[in-house]
């Protein structure tokens, strides 16, 4: 599918070199893609990026995240269930029962996650390997939320996708239709929630380390209205990341960036699906959570 929006600046496309108009404005796409804005080299037309090639990458990293989900499952199975130091806690509402080795492996997939998105992020040459582990990784830790954080409400992992395919393919719609322009106001609007979002970030820690506002922030964050409010606005930041990666993709195929970098756009569009899945993931757990309160 072309993702083509003439709104996007971009140079020639049809005989001569491509020529990428650069744009100084923050947050055009998520760190992998935006970091692709330096990058000048060109193609010949027959080894050139395309969309059929980022496509297949994609679809190859989020293989590797159903590969995660299935490698969890395994180990659930043959290894976490002869655990016996088994700890219990709520999360949002939901009784949660892990051992100990479950939420080691689980805290050591995020861990992994990270590094590998940083190394994505900043070594693109890795993206082949680093794109890799960290879908894999991610699999395994939908895996963990839905089939043991949700155990009995596994329906809820189903109906996160099923929202998710809708969201994307409607951003893409928006997006080839022209409604949503990938402009300096979209940007600034980007810009804005996420500076926002960090924000609430940076004095939400700075006021739980000061014990006179420790309790006020823990019954701030706590009260269901806020964190349900603060993760629809990161499902919102997510969904707008869509069509700005949908514009970069479109730059990389229009300019004739060599083939090598379809692997950068994949590993860019996938991790923000698997962020867009998670955070609707959670608006959906914290819904049915306080339902059940």
């Amino acid at each position: 599918m072309n993702l083509n929006n003439n709104n996007y600046n971009r140079g020639p496309v049809n005989g001569g070199s491509a020529t990428k108009t650069k744009n100084g404005s923050f947050f055009r796409s998520n760190p992998v893609l935006n970091r692709l804005n330096k990058v000048d080299e060109r193609a010949q037309d027959d080894s050139s990026a395309t969309y059929g090639g980022i496509a297949l990458k994609t679809a190859f990293m989020l293989l590797w995240t159903i590969a995660g989900m299935m490698l969890y499952l395994w180990l659930e199975k043959a290894v976490f269930s002869g655990q016996a130091d088994i700890m219990r806690f709520n999360y949002r509402g939901f009784e949660v029962s892990a051992s100990a080795m479950q939420l080691g492996f689980f805290a050591g997939a995020g861990i992994l996650a990270i590094v590998m998105q940083l190394l994505a992020a900043f070594v693109r040459t890795t993206i082949p390997v680093t794109g890799t582990i960290y879908s894999l990784c991610q699999g395994f830790i939908i895996s963990f939320l839905v089939f043991t954080v949700l155990h009995g409400y596994e329906y809820l992992g189903i109906l996160a996708l099923a929202i998710t395919v809708v969201v994307v393919f409607a951003m893409a719609l928006l997006y080839t239709k022209g409604i949503i322009k990938v402009s300096r106001k979209f940007h600034m609007i980007i810009l804005t929630l996420v500076a926002a979002m960090i924000g609430i970030s940076i004095v939400t820690f700075i006021g739980y380390l000061i014990p006179f506002t420790r309790g006020i922030v823990s019954q701030i964050i706590g009260h269901p209205g806020i964190s349900f409010a603060l993760t629809l606005i990161s499902i919102v930041i997510a969904s707008l990341f869509l069509i700005s990666d949908f514009a970069m993709i479109d730059s990389i195929v229009e300019n004739k960036y060599p083939a090598k970098y379809e692997w950068a756009a994949a590993f860019g569009l996938t991790f923000t699906i698997l962020w867009l899945y998670v955070k609707i993931l959670d608006l959906l757990i914290q819904i049915v959570g306080n339902n059940k309160n």
